[in-house]
């Protein structure tokens, strides 16, 4: 995989340096659990993914356009203008394409977490959230209980935020989504969640040191919104 570079939909490996971690996944996935990361030290150095894939950030670029539902922040905006910067430091950098990179991963973290796939969760996660993730994956299977989740749509996907310090960026993202979640315990019998669709909006949080030779980000943090 390039570093550079287009955005595959098919495959998206994120790749992110560790930062503060607020996470309730119930949110995400219709049991909502929380977990919340205490201050740490300060971040270790970013260690290059194995098959990672650069999910493309933001250029507020007039050029590319989001897709339907997909909203890129205002370019004289307080937002627009760190994407800016961001671009200035990696010029690969395209907002529209982060945010159907985005949308991608979120909808794999979301399925491959309600399916305990650990493989497919640990090169898109930072440290401390694949040990959260991986810690309530291991506790529901502990109790016998399997999830299922559907994502039926995601309605809209919108950058709600970017920090640029140095070389390291870290832009959230607003996910609003349609999904059946559903926890069925060691007898079959639901224990949680619902067959219902139901609306739900998240905040994602994805990080990257730009000058970097890892062109990937990684999930640091999601929260209900």
């Amino acid at each position: 995989m390039g570093a550079s570079g287009g955005f595959p939909i098919d495959l998206v490996l994120f790749g992110m340096i560790a930062a503060f971690l607020v996470l309730r996944l119930r949110s995400i996935l219709g049991r909502r659990e929380g977990f919340e990361r205490p201050p740490e030290p300060p971040r270790p150095e970013p260690v290059p993914g194995p098959v990672a894939r650069a999910v493309e950030g933001p250029v507020i670029d007039a050029t590319v356009e989001p897709a339907p539902g997909r909203s890129l922040p205002d370019p004289a905006g307080p937002i627009g203008q760190v994407l800016a910067r961001m671009q200035q430091v990696d010029r690969n950098f395209q907002a529209a394409r982060f945010l159907t990179g985005a949308e991608t991963a979120f909808r794999m973290i979301v399925v491959a977490f309600a399916s305990g796939n650990r493989d497919t969760l640990r090169p898109l996660l930072s440290d401390d959230t694949y040990r959260a993730f991986e810690a309530a994956i291991a506790a529901r299977e502990a109790r016998g209980e399997t999830q299922r989740t559907d994502i039926r749509s995601v309605a809209s996907a919108a950058i709600e935020h970017a920090d640029l310090r140095g070389p390291l960026a870290a832009i959230t993202v607003r996910f609003v989504s349609d999904q059946v979640n559903v926890t069925l315990g060691h007898d079959g019998q639901p224990v949680a969640g619902t067959d219902a669709v139901t609306e739900i909006t998240d905040l994602w949080t994805f990080e990257r040191d730009l000058a970097a030779a890892d062109p990937t980000w990684r999930l640091v943090a999601a929260r209900s919104a």
